[in-house]
């Protein structure tokens, strides 16, 4: 694993994109931090760790991310579905436990890049990916509710308790401005996009909001004041007594990360030409800016799908873009941290909810619920399991269900057909002799877990015969369980007086059989074929009188 760690590092030949139009890639960035800004600002609020935890993501991850990635076009920082997974983290460990999450989840990503796991995100169902998305939505909508009511204290377990107990308290003790506030940012936001979708109406809103509160005498929280520059490294915050406790939520954190990265990254090199990221690269890049971002006090980063969208539609080529962005955050938060403390929380609110309303794809939904009821059940029963209970949750029951689906449906392509034999020169009486005793059977497909048992049930029905020959060439896979019940079915024919024959094993399967002892009387005796002609002849010499071998062929014809 240490070996392929130097193969994760830059190389010069990742800045040839930058040399091409740097200026391009310059005013990209300046676009995409224009975007980032508000959702920076309000994911860290969102999360509890308070929006300069949001900007310092954005600036370090973003930076560390552009840098080490597997993507040219990738842009980092805090994300929605990371939210989710914080929330939990912080009401049962406080901030502490945050960062000591995402310090570990680094180290994880570190270690699966190293171990080239980038690859198997692509075997993620799209239904699963399409169900937490959604539910990832309704999840981030639920947390605005209580900055969107203006209402504050509200407590639950599950967000969804949070919110009702926000709406609860709403009404005992109504505020109009926060949800005034909240709604009209987010319509400007959706309608805005519609007419105009190249202006970042989130800032627009962001800006028109604070005005709004600033000139009139308007009763709203705001993000409050943050220091004018990013806090000293520290790491003050570990307690290595913490750690076995934090560890399942740091594994979570490290998957979020590195799935959605992964996916961001395929999203991307769709929508340029010529692009390919590199998906372990990703991981590590990824890893190193978890590992870094905790010393500053911010959460756990990882690629956000909308603003490398908008990286991607403003002209962003390198790594360069996603590098300016940061250093315009950077120069934001040194240069214009007071007025972004006179921000109202409500207006942050308002800008998550319209990112909500974007992140759902209607059509996309509706076309996988129609596609096969597999799919539609995966996809509903993996929303439902994000809103109710959370996101880790949702996406190991998704892909256990899809997994027995398809499981499902491959052995539903197993068959065991019986299969009539060659005439071959055989005189009639033989011919009659053949088909009134001997029968043949082929397995075509996986000979696994899934589908062995009916083959078993299969192969026992078998009556008024004396030889069974059973032909494996077209066996594509073969387990252990496929192996076990053959055995039980080859045990349950002799016992019944049935000779059974072999033919046609393919080399990796007979290492199967031989590993496990199946079958192991049968290679003794000479009764496995390389081919079902000669386990034909056999059988026709078994039932065939031959006064030479009368006293051979006894004592199998009536094992």
């Amino acid at each position: 694993m240490l070996k392929r760690l130097p193969g994760l590092l830059p190389v010069r030949a990742d800045w040839h994109a930058a040399r091409r139009n740097p200026g391009r890639d310059l005013l990209a960035g300046l676009i995409v931090a224009v975007v980032a800004l508000p959702l920076a600002l309000a994911f860290g609020v969102s999360s509890g760790l308070g929006a300069q935890a949001g900007l310092v993501t954005a600036i370090v991850a973003g930076a560390l991310a552009a840098v080490l990635g597997g993507s040219n076009l990738q842009v980092s920082g805090p994300t929605g579905a990371m939210t989710v997974v914080l929330v939990p983290i912080v009401a049962h460990y406080g901030t502490g436990g945050v960062l000591m999450v995402g310090l570990m989840a680094g180290l994880v990503l570190v270690i699966a890049a190293a171990l080239r796991a980038g690859r198997y995100a692509r075997y993620l169902p799209t239904p699963v990916i399409e169900g937490f998305t959604a539910g990832i939505a309704v999840v981030i909508a639920l947390q605005q509710v209580p900055a969107a009511l203006g209402v504050t204290g509200a407590h639950g377990d599950k967000v969804w308790k949070v919110a009702a107990d926000a709406l609860a308290r709403y009404v005992e003790h109504p505020r109009a401005a926060p949800l005034i506030m909240a709604l009209a940012v987010a319509a400007l936001m959706v309608a805005g996009a519609r007419v105009r979708p190249a202006i970042p109406f989130s800032l627009v809103g962001i800006v028109g909001a604070t005005v709004v509160a600033a000139v009139w005498p308007i009763d709203v929280a705001r993000i409050g004041a943050l220091p004018a520059g990013l806090p000293a490294p520290s790491l003050g915050f570990v307690d290595i007594g913490s750690l076995a406790a934090l560890v399942p939520s740091a594994l979570a954190v490290a998957a979020l990360a590195a799935l959605e990265s992964l996916l961001c990254a395929s999203v991307a090199d769709g929508m340029s030409v010529g692009e390919k990221h590199d998906p372990d690269r990703e991981l590590f890049g990824q890893g190193i800016a978890n590992l870094v971002v905790p010393l500053f006090g911010g959460v756990p980063a990882t690629a956000a799908i909308a603003r490398t969208a908008v990286n991607v539609r403003a002209g962003g080529r390198s790594r360069l873009a996603a590098l300016a962005h940061a250093a315009v955050l950077a120069l934001i938060v040194y240069a214009a941290a007071s007025l972004v403390g006179q921000i109202p929380l409500a207006a942050l609110a308002g800008v998550l909810l319209a990112t909500t309303i974007r992140m759902v794809e209607v059509g996309s939904l509706r076309a996988i619920a129609r596609s096969t009821r597999g799919d539609g059940v995966v996809l509903v029963v993996t929303f439902a399991v994000t809103v109710v209970l959370d996101l880790v949750t949702a996406v190991a029951v998704g892909v256990g269900m899809a997994i027995v689906l398809a499981l499902r449906a491959i052995s539903r392509t197993s068959q065991l057909e019986q299969v009539p034999l060659e005439a071959g020169d055989h005189s009639e009486q033989e011919q009659r002799l053949l088909a009134e005793h001997i029968v043949a059977y082929r397995f075509d497909g996986p000979l696994f877990f899934a589908a062995a048992h009916r083959f078993l049930l299969e192969l026992t029905e078998i009556a008024d015969v004396r030889v069974v020959i059973l032909r494996m060439s077209r066996v594509t896979t073969l387990d252990a369980t496929g192996a076990q019940v053959l055995g039980d079915a080859i045990t349950r024919l002799e016992h019944r007086g049935i000779i059974v024959l072999l033919s046609g094993i393919r080399p990796a399967h007979d290492q199967v059989l031989a590993t496990l002892g199946v079958a192991a009387h049968l290679r003794r005796d000479g009764l496995i074929f390389p081919g079902t002609p000669a386990a034909i002849t056999h059988a026709r010499s078994l039932l065939t009188p031959d006064p030479i071998g009368a006293e051979r062929q006894e004592p199998l014809l009536r094992r």
